[in-house]
């Protein structure tokens, strides 16, 4: 691992990446691609502002690049799921393409739990081996589930190149900031009435595993997630906000009003979202454990105090206390 690419370098987990990629004596380059700016800067680090789906700047960008880091992703659900399908898909063709003639070794890929889908017969804990159901109904899920049975037949394909597919479940602490971490800011928090508990992995745990895992060239398949759960009472008890829980019927009914006549006041997701709060999907962390003997900094509820300290340090700020 010399020269590495990033691809979604803006993002918080990438900006978190590029510095710990900046402190290791090892890494001679960093690319950084997005098509945002990144704030993070140094002499190793080069920027290019680019989309993924551009086939020119993603090959050109990988100039003598032998890693790669496949981070872009269309996070936030969108009424265009072409648009975000398209990123989401036809950018990671790009990104394989611009491997194989740019001669990388090694590639790592941040898939997430949530290509197993929401459902309320998932075993406890969802293994590696377990099928992959992502919901049709949620672009993010079911574009992870797709690009997974790609990047499946890439590794059949090219045995050369060591594959790293990490399955994250919800990242937490002071850079969480989606669709969940803003209802969980709001006063008071509304939630359906069927709840399941929730896992975390913190941000830090993650970016230090995407680097080990590249200093070891760990192939494979491997979710990353913290040990224990939190409930969304324990999670509102934390956040000191009262949990009101509306019945299902009618937060589905509410909610899909919103969605589909786009008023983000009501809603920000369509229903299938609703859903990773109403299903069971922990995951098992063996073996990424065993695989790279590792210890994570903060269990679940350790990780999400960590954003639960940030939450309330800016209400204080926001109430001039």
């Amino acid at each position: 691992m010399e020269n590495v690419l990033v691809t979604g370098a803006a993002g918080y987990i990438g900006q978190k990446v590029l510095r710990l990629l900046d402190n290791k004596a090892g890494v001679k380059k960093i690319v950084g691609l997005d098509i945002n700016k990144t704030e993070f800067t140094s002499a190793k680090c080069t920027f290019v502002e680019a989309d993924i789906r551009s086939d020119a700047a993603v090959t050109l960008s990988m100039h003598n690049i032998d890693t790669v880091v496949h981070l872009a992703w269309v996070l936030s659900p969108v009424h265009d799921e072409k648009w975000a399908e398209d990123i989401n898909i036809k950018g990671t063709r790009n990104v394989l393409k611009a491997c194989l003639t740019s001669g990388v070794k090694q590639l790592l890929y941040t898939s997430s739990a949530t290509a197993y889908g929401f459902h309320p017969d998932n075993p406890i804990p969802l293994k590696e081996d377990s099928q992959l159901r992502g919901n049709e109904g949620f672009t993010y899920s079911r574009c992870k589930r797709m690009v997974e049975v790609i990047m499946e037949q890439f590794v059949t394909d090219n045995p050369g190149i060591a594959v790293t597919v990490l399955r994250p479940c919800f990242v937490v602490g002071p850079g969480f900031n989606n669709i969940m971490a803003q209802n969980l800011r709001k006063n008071p928090i509304l939630m359906p009435a069927t709840l399941a508990p929730m896992q975390f992995v913190h941000e830090d745990d993650l970016a230090e595993i995407i680097v080990k895992c590249l200093e070891r060239k760990l192939a494979g398949v491997y979710n990353v997630a913290a040990d224990g759960t939190m409930t969304v009472a324990d999670m509102a008890d934390l956040l000191r906000r009262k949990l009101v829980q509306i019945p299902d019927w009618l937060i589905n009914m509410v909610n899909s009003v919103g969605w589909k006549m786009n008023i983000p006041s009501i809603s920000l997701q369509p229903n299938t979202g609703i859903d990773m709060v109403r299903y069971p999907w922990i995951v098992s962390n063996d073996k990424l454990k065993k695989a790279l003997d590792y210890k994570y900094s903060k269990d679940s509820r350790e990780a999400f105090s960590d954003f639960a300290e940030y939450v309330m340090k800016e209400d204080r700020k926001t109430n001039g206390r």
